[in-house]
C-alpha cells in the first residue's frame, strides 16, 4: 500500500485572525514524519481541535519571522516540554532564525527543556534528504527574509503484486532483489526485474507563504501535486498586494497554471473577505480550475 502525504490546515488566516480562521500553521504527515510549516499564535490549541498529538512533531519549517507565522512557537514548545517530549526537535528557517530562537527563550521561563537544533536555510535547493523524501527551499520576495518550501516524496520501485501471484513467487529476500533491480531465479526459472516491478512517480507538495509575484515561484513549485499558496488579497487590491509584497488569489492561480501544478489550495486569507470568500475562490478558478479554499482543520491527502 502506497503511503499518503497528509496535510492538516491548522490555521488559514492572514495577519489578523477571524472568528473562523486561526493564524497560519500547516502540519504535513508522512509515515513517522510530522512537519509543521509555520506556527501562528494558538497553534497548540489547534492541535487539540484537530485531535492531533503535538508530541509526534519532528520538524518545524519557518517561512519568515512575522508574528502571525511564529507567535505560536513559545506555546508549542511549552506544550511539548510539559507533555514529556523526548525527541530532538529540528527547526529550519531563513536568515536570522538562530538569533530569533535565542531571543525567544529570553521572553518566557521555559520549563523542562528538551533538545532543539536550529538551522538557517540560506541557499535554494535541497536542505534535508532521506531515502524516501527530501525538502527543498527557495527565497521569496517579502518584507523580510522569507522561504518557500517543497516536500518531495521520491519515486519508489514497487512490485506488481498481481504478477507475483500469477507466477506464485514467494515473499522474502527475492522481493528485495527485485526492488533493487536485480533479476531472480525461482524453481530454476529466471524472472526479470523489469517485468515484475514499476516506478512509482514522485509526489510534490509546495508551500508559498508570503511573497510578492516574482519570476521564479512557478519554477520552484513546478509540477507540484499540491500547491498551497497564500491569497491575502482579491484582484481589486492588486496594487496593495504589490506594496505589501503579497499575492492575490488570481496571482496564486497564475502560478499554479504556469507551474503545471495539479491542485491549488488557497490560504492566508484576509479577514476582509470573511463574508465574501466566494470572490477569492471564483477569481482563482477563472485562471486555474482546480483551485480550492482552505478552512481551518481541513485535511487533504496526496
Amino acid at each position: 500500500m502506497t503511503e499518503k502525504i497528509k496535510i492538516t490546515f491548522l490555521g488559514t488566516s492572514d495577519a489578523v485572525p477571524s472568528v473562523n480562521r486561526n493564524h497560519t500553521a500547516i502540519l504535513l504527515n508522512y509515515k513517522d514524519e510530522n512537519i509543521l510549516i509555520d506556527c501562528g499564535e494558538g497553534t497548540q490549541r489547534q492541535f487539540r481541535k484537530a485531535g492531533l498529538n503535538p508530541c509526534k512533531l519532528t520538524r518545524i519549517l519557518i517561512t519568515h519571522w512575522h508574528g502571525d507565522h511564529v507567535l505560536g512557537i513559545p506555546g508549542i514548545l511549552q506544550t511539548l516540554a510539559l507533555s514529556g517530549y523526548k525527541k530532538t526537535l529540528f527547526i529550519y528557517g531563513p536568515k536570522g532564525t538562530k538569533n530569533f530562537i535565542k531571543e525567544l527563550f529570553k521572553t518566557f521561563v521555559f520549563m523542562n527543556k528538551f533538545s532543539i537544533k536550529v538551522f538557517e536555510i540560506y541557499k535554494k535547493g535541497k536542505f534535508f534528504d532521506t531515502k524516501e523524501f527530501y525538502i527543498e527551499s527557495e527565497k521569496m520576495t517579502h518584507t523580510t527574509y522569507c522561504n518557500a518550501y517543497s516536500f518531495v516524496k521520491k519515486g519508489q520501485i514497487r512490485i506488481d503484486k498481481g504478477k507475483l501471484k500469477k507466477y506464485k513467487l514467494p515473499h522474502g529476500p527475492l522481493l528485495q532483489q527485485l526492488k533493487q533491480g536485480k533479476d531472480i531465479i525461482h524453481n530454476e526459472k529466471k524472472y526479470f526485474s523489469r517485468n515484475l516491478t514499476f516506478k512509482e512517480k514522485e509526489k510534490k507538495v509546495s508551500f508559498v507563504f508570503d511573497s510578492s509575484m516574482n519570476n521564479w515561484i512557478a519554477k520552484f513549485v513546478k509540477d507540484s501535486d499540491l500547491l498551497v499558496c497564500e491569497a491575502s488579497f482579491g484582484s481589486e487590491l492588486r496594487e496593495r498586494a504589490k506594496d505589501y509584497k503579497h499575492l492575490t488569489s488570481e496571482q496564486a492561480a497564475e502560478i499554479a497554471k504556469k507551474s503545471k501544478s495539479k491542485k491549488l489550495i488557497l490560504t492566508h486569507i484576509s479577514q476582509r473577505y470573511e463574508n465574501n470568500l466566494g470572490k477569492i475562490l471564483d477569481e482563482a478558478k477563472k485562471v486555474f480550475k482546480n483551485s480550492h479554499l482552505a478552512k481551518d482543520l481541513d485535511v487533504v491527502e496526496v
